[in-house]
């Protein structure tokens, strides 16, 4: 007999938030060291958690992109949802689908231009097959009263309708142990999460629907409202500010490359970073001015910082998140096991 390791946020007051569903957190590589496929893992996982829950799996050896089209050190490689200990074979699972490196892929996601330079040889996974998944909108899995969307990154319990927003690299922060922010999502992340890229197998959104400058919410001042009242579960503004700069560092551009959200704009401002001012469209700008971050506030002519100020500023630089508390992952985060 071997022992499955995972991690838990159970259900209930985390702080001063409400974790509406078990958020469970599965390392691949102890799932590989256990012989089990992924969905075994998660159908053990799940029969520990008599509750809605949902599970997310993560190889620590790829790497994903976020909403904004950063990438980052890991990624998800399946999701589930389940209640009563089930998960639903029909509905309840979902694996996300391993993206080969090729030249025009680069020139059709030019965000990914970041990939060899940043992560070299390393495997990509973004959302899931968008024409073989069974529920056909949002990259959603959902069981009895549980449901997992967006690729992972809002938990939603369906009989009270409250949700957990899970940006993807605060889960990164929580695989690795690192540094997690908690809150109110508010408005400035609101706008942000809607600042997208083009991807054919997107984690929010597929085949490439909206281009770099575009914005998913496309509700003028309404955007800032859509999330705000959601609980948060972020990373660390200094570990976010680190996936930033490389991303920048690497020549990816605000506006044109990647997402133009508040976050990136507020350190490009310090790196001296010009976005693609032209392609940036104007109902993004309307967004992006509700929450402060006008045309005159993007063009401004801010101090120029070294990437060490940025990161060592970083809570300063960065907007978002209402009442925010920091935490070490292993103080609100429960490690278990499951015989296997």
């Amino acid at each position: 007999m071997s022992k499955l390791k995972y991690k838990v946020i159970p259900e209930g007051m985390l702080n001063d938030i409400y974790i509406p569903v078990t958020a469970v957190f599965i390392d691949y590589a102890d799932v590989k060291a256990c012989n089990l496929t992924m969905y075994e893992a998660c159908e053990k996982i799940a029969a520990t958690i008599p509750g809605p829950a949902g599970l997310n799996m993560f190889d620590m050896t790829a790497t994903t992109t976020n909403s904004n089209g950063i990438m980052l050190d890991g990624a998800m490689v399946c999701m589930a949802a389940s209640d009563y200990g089930k998960i639903n074979k029909d509905f309840g699972y979902l694996e996300m689908v391993e993206i080969p490196y090729s030249e025009e892929l680069i020139k059709e996601e030019p965000h990914l231009k970041q990939w060899k330079k940043l992560f070299p040889d390393r495997k990509l996974f973004m959302g899931p097959n968008p024409n073989t998944k069974a529920i056909p909108i949002h990259n959603a899995v959902l069981t009895g009263r549980a449901g997992n969307n967006n690729s992972g990154t809002e938990m939603m319990h369906y009989i009270n309708m409250e949700e957990l927003l899970l940006p993807i690299s605060g889960q990164v922060e929580i695989m690795k142990d690192g540094k997690v922010e908690i809150g109110g999502t508010g408005w400035t992340i609101s706008v942000g999460i809607g600042m997208v890229v083009g991807e054919e197998y997107g984690r929010i959104v597929p085949r490439r629907q909206w281009k770099c400058g575009k914005t998913a919410h496309n509700s003028g001042e309404y955007a800032k409202f859509l999330k705000s009242h959601i609980p948060v579960i972020a990373a660390d503004k200094s570990e976010l500010a680190k996936s930033i700069i490389n991303a920048l560092q690497a020549g990816a551009v605000p506006g044109r490359d990647i997402g133009a959200a508040p976050s990136v704009l507020s350190i490009s401002r310090h790196m001296k970073i010009k976005p693609d001012y032209e392609n940036i469209e104007e109902n993004a700008y309307a967004e992006l001015a509700s929450v402060g971050c006008t045309k005159e506030w993007i063009k401004a002519d801010v101090e120029e910082l070294t990437t060490e100020e940025i990161i060592e500023r970083a809570h300063e630089i960065i907007p978002g998140i209402d009442n925010p508390h920091r935490f070490n992952v292993t103080d609100v985060v429960q490690v278990k096991y499951v015989e296997v």
